[in-house]
């Protein structure tokens, strides 16, 4: 990493010294945060989020899917994060790539917490329509679309809406069934819980 010159470090200094951003704010003072939800209606839930000039958007689709053999009272989350390249320069190729991957893993221990499952943000057991049987999967999307610095902040920001926004549809799960096979499930177009 290059240091910063004399210039740059009396720049700096003044500023300090001032209590003042180079963008009028005070020191301590935030960004103005946009937030916006429902910005997809084909996803289950979306929000889009701007802080200064970072501006992305997460989606979360839920799909049903067979709880793992080793968390059979647990639905499942994944994260996925893409860094657009023309949000950054340095985001082309796999300088994007490696940063995606680094938020979608930091994203992902804030959700889901440690190992244990402790500190987590969503409650995976609520993801369970029949335990061992069938839960919810949820695919959280997010898109840098341009970055000007509190990426993981907005990112996490954008994913909070988009998780209070969604709306998973009612499922009824047919009569009890043998250990061995899937229950019949028939999924709600228009009601939601």
């Amino acid at each position: 990493m290059v240091g910063l010159s004399v210039a740059e470090q009396h720049f700096v200094k003044g500023g300090i010294a001032q209590d003042l951003r180079t963008d009028g704010r005070k020191r301590l003072t935030y960004r103005p945060i946009y937030v916006e939800t429902g910005v997809i209606p084909q996803a289950n839930g979306s929000a889009r989020v701007r802080i200064g000039g970072t501006d992305v958007i997460a989606s979360v689709k839920a799909e049903i899917g067979r709880p793992s053999s080793l968390q059979p009272d647990k639905g499942k989350v994944a994260v996925f994060i893409d860094c657009s390249p023309t949000a950054e320069p340095t985001f082309g190729g796999r300088g994007g790539e490696e940063l995606s991957s680094e938020l979608a893993l930091a994203l992902q221990r804030c959700l889901l917490g440690g190992k244990s499952g402790a500190g987590a943000g969503i409650n995976l057991s609520l993801l369970v329509i029949k335990e061992g049987k069938v839960c919810w999967d949820l695919y959280i999307d997010g898109l840098v679309i341009s970055s000007d610095g509190n990426l993981l902040d907005a990112l996490g920001a954008a994913i909070k809406a988009a998780l209070a926004n969604t709306a998973i549809p009612k499922v009824n799960v047919s009569a009890e069934v043998a250990d061995n096979e899937q229950p019949e499930i028939d999924i709600s177009d228009e009601e939601y819980q």
